[in-house]
């Protein structure tokens, strides 16, 4: 994740194949036209079908909404800032992670494209059924929730400035884990578990150059 400059312009070009490079794209609006329907339907068969009360359904669901903000901070720390020296690791981080970093202004690439997330999802699916059965129908569509606001939040961190005063602690921790250190500010939908693990930045001793800022937005 070291690069010897960091591109605010232009995108990382993953794939020799035009095609497999198409399918690492994609656009917010199509993530959540994907998702969506699935939440819907899970939420609805798990009371109409399987049976649990409306407050059970609830309470999964924000349950595992929480839950991804604890399993995001964690897979974006010690997953896609994992350091290896085998090559085929790099470049597995590189495309996962690695290059978003190198050019933080694509935002083509923010969302896991269609194809790859839902085999992804389909696979975490299956995880989650073998511990949790049937409240997985309650848990998965939260968690997805969880994903879609997390991406959203990215996209928005670096496209726009906070639209609330009390977010912007979280866009500036967000914009010092690109452009000051990579060892902190994992947090992106949530600032809680970087405040509880020590990884928040210490904002007032951070300089605020606005104008520098601006340029990072898209």
């Amino acid at each position: 994740m070291k690069f010897e400059k960091i591109k605010n312009k232009g995108q990382a070009r993953l794939f020799e194949s035009q095609y497999l490079e198409m399918l690492t794209k994609t656009h917010p609006l199509v993530i959540w036209g994907l998702y969506l329907p699935i939440i819907g339907y899970m939420l609805y068969y798990s009371h109409n079908t399987l049976g649990f009360s409306p407050g059970t359904v609830f309470g999964v669901f924000i349950g595992a909404m929480a839950f991804w903000s604890f399993f995001e901070y964690i897979m974006h720390r010690f997953i896609f800032h994992f350091a290896s020296d085998k090559p085929k690791v790099q470049r597995f981080i590189y495309v996962m992670h690695g290059n978003h970093h190198e050019y933080p202004r694509d935002k083509q690439r923010l969302f896991m494209p269609p194809i790859p997330s839902l085999i992804l999802a389909s696979v975490i699916f299956g995880a989650q059924y073998i511990f949790l059965r049937q409240i997985t129908f309650m848990f998965f569509p939260g968690f997805i929730l969880g994903y879609l606001i997390y991406g959203s939040m990215h996209y928005a961190i670096h496209a726009w400035n906070p639209p609330f005063k009390f977010m912007k602690p979280l866009w500036r921790n967000h914009h010092l884990h690109h452009y000051k250190s990579e060892d902190r500010g994992f947090g992106v939908s949530s600032s809680v578990w970087d405040r509880v693990f020590g990884t928040f930045f210490d904002l007032d001793k951070e300089k605020e150059d606005k104008e520098k800022v601006k340029e990072l937005m898209f």
